[in-house]
């Protein structure tokens, strides 16, 4: 059974403004004085206005999710000590200037990309999973591009930014996409000819090393996985999972696929941008592009597609019914962005949707 791991980026805020702090050195800190000889999970990110966690390779979803649980918990823990909370917002629903982060390769972004960086205070949530090797690895990124933007659909949780209404349910996969290596990609047929675009494109000088490569899914440059990046870090914690299920078992799939010999779906990356643009101004709220005939489809008939897509691979898992019961409240009850907007019509106040966002980061019973 292949192995999964969840990077989780997460916003620090005043538990009473909402507003977004700068307190993530104090967090960290606190964080690796009391791992002191253990592994540290939590990492610094681009803006000291949040934090990073990675949880460890998991087979079994059951541990997974307790896993994401408690490193929201313990995350949640140390930001108390430093007079904030965390929230599981991909964008602050509040006005910011964010702060970037202290050291030499975010100094070196902030002096090439600008604006484009100062403002780059989003929250993702980046998921890998194991493959045996570049060759499988690259031919999974070839069969799952028209799959990503469902994915990104499910899990919008970013519709305000700056204190407005963005109009969209994803704002952050559009501030993410202001990135020059950003968003989906071509085939490539091969993992010589993947390794050569990434070669080609850190040599164009413009991207500081291969970790700037940010495909929407791509080789990890660390670990033996395929990491599919294309999400919003989502609200409720059972919803990250629930991705993290769908995209092993689309990773699953695809390479089944290839070893029976199934070509890829030729879908070109201009059509698979509009597909991301669908998905992120509307998220489940109206028609997405279907991924077989990129053609408008209503949303619910397109996540079972997916499912429907994966469903084999859920069931060699045992994931299937945990999935269906997730996604059917998620489809009742609406994806992190329409949690969101339904806050802010009850209560007329941004403050008030970043408070019980906050809450709401621990799972929906906490």
């Amino acid at each position: 059974m292949r192995s999964v791991g969840v990077e989780e980026e997460l916003l620090l805020v005043d538990a009473e403004t909402g507003e977004p702090r700068a307190v993530s050195a104090a967090v960290l800190d606190t964080a690796a004085r009391e791992t002191a000889g253990e592994e540290n999970v939590f990492e610094s990110e681009l803006q000291r206005e949040q934090v990073e966690f990675a949880t460890l390779p998991q087979t079994r979803m059951e541990e997974l999710a307790a896993e994401i649980r408690r490193n929201r918990a313990e995350a949640a823990r140390h930001a108390g000590d430093a007079g904030a909370v965390v929230a599981a917002l991909a964008t602050s629903p509040l006005p910011v200037s964010p702060s970037i982060a202290v050291g030499r390769r975010y100094h070196w972004m902030a002096e090439r990309f600008g604006l484009t960086l100062q403002e780059q205070l989003s929250c993702g949530c980046h998921v890998h999973v194991s493959v045996d090797s570049d060759e499988e690895g690259v031919a999974v990124l070839d069969r799952i591009r028209p799959w990503l933007a469902v994915l990104l659909a499910l899990s919008a949780n970013s519709p305000f930014w700056q204190g407005q209404d963005s109009c969209y349910s994803s704002y952050r996969s559009r501030v993410w996409g202001r990135w020059p290596s950003a968003g989906p990609t071509g085939i490539f047929g091969s993992a010589a000819r993947y390794h050569q675009q990434v070669r080609d494109m850190v040599g164009t000088g413009v991207l500081r090393d291969e970790g700037m490569v940010y495909f929407d899914a791509r080789l990890s440059h660390r670990y033996p996985t395929v990491e599919i990046r294309v999400a919003d870090v989502c609200l409720d914690p059972d919803a990250t999972v629930l991705h993290a299920i769908l995209v092993r078992g689309l990773v699953e799939t695809a390479v089944r696929q290839w070893r029976a010999g199934e070509p890829p779906a030729r879908h070109g990356e201009s059509v698979l941008r509009l597909a991301a643009w669908q998905a992120a101004r509307y998220g489940l709220q109206a028609r997405l592009l279907h991924p077989a005939t990129m053609h408008p489809a209503p949303a619910g008939p397109v996540v079972r597609a997916l499912f429907d897509h994966v469903r084999d691979a859920l069931d060699d898992h045992g994931d299937t019914q945990p999935a269906q019961d997730v996604l059917v409240r998620l489809l009742r009850g609406g994806n992190g962005a329409a949690v969101q907007r339904a806050i802010l019509e009850r209560s007329g106040s941004m403050r008030n949707v970043v408070t019980e966002c906050a809450r709401l980061t621990h799972g929906s019973c906490a």
